[in-house]
């Protein structure tokens, strides 16, 4: 795995995103962005979560876009209560697009970086594919998505506070096929003691698609 160090910014609608790409060896066929949770919550890129989801993309070959959402870490802008943080993930899609012409692009996230991407990438057809960790159906309003005919994966705790299995597999019957749902017995919304559970749930579905 070459550039570890990986630290880099670039330009969203709010000023500068500060983000960490990791690039496998040349050349990329495959890229993922992956989204991080609540940042009035303490969420950044370098939460755990997120950091073993990225890490299954990079085992995978992929390269790995973290970024903070704006008003995050150094990202310049304001917290906008997930609106403007679409379009900081949008900006990141297109700086993916432009660092790697030939690739295909994954989106990722957890807890509300997952409901943030979903927004973003149900109906967006730079995105080849989905995985939603911890989607707090119980907390925010997925009604609009209906349409999102990529292959999807979800994978919720058992356990997990903001959004029940039985309430994510209500939200994800509606959804357009593939898709695929895994609940991890006795996990929290954080996978506490399941993060391998998490990270092996995730490469298999890599490796499935």
């Amino acid at each position: 795995m070459s550039g570890l160090a990986g630290n880099t910014f670039f330009e969203g609608p709010a000023g500068r995103i500060e983000a960490i790409l990791r690039q496998p060896e040349p050349p990329v066929r495959r890229a993922a962005i992956v989204c991080h949770p609540h940042p009035l919550f303490g969420g950044t890129m370098h939460n755990k979560v997120v950091f073993r989801i990225a890490r299954a993309f990079q085992e995978a070959g992929f390269a790995v876009l973290r970024f903070n959402f704006r008003g995050t870490g150094r990202s310049q802008g304001e917290h906008d209560q997930g609106r403007g943080e679409q379009d900081d993930l949008r900006a990141a899609i297109s700086f993916i697009e432009r660092k790697y012409e030939s690739a295909e692009v994954w989106l990722a996230g957890f807890s509300f970086g997952a409901a943030v991407m979903l927004r973003v990438a149900c109906g967006e057809a730079r995105v080849r594919a989905i995985v939603a960790a911890g989607a707090p159906v119980s907390k925010y309003d997925f009604s609009q998505l209906m349409h999102c005919d990529q292959p999807k994966l979800f994978v919720q705790g058992e356990l997990d506070e903001f959004g029940t299995p039985d309430a994510l597999k209500r939200f994800v019957e509606r959804l357009d096929e593939p898709k695929r749902l895994q609940v991890i017995a006795g996990a929290d919304h954080f996978f506490a003691g399941h993060l391998d559970e998490l990270a092996q749930t995730v490469g298999d579905f890599i490796a499935q698609h």
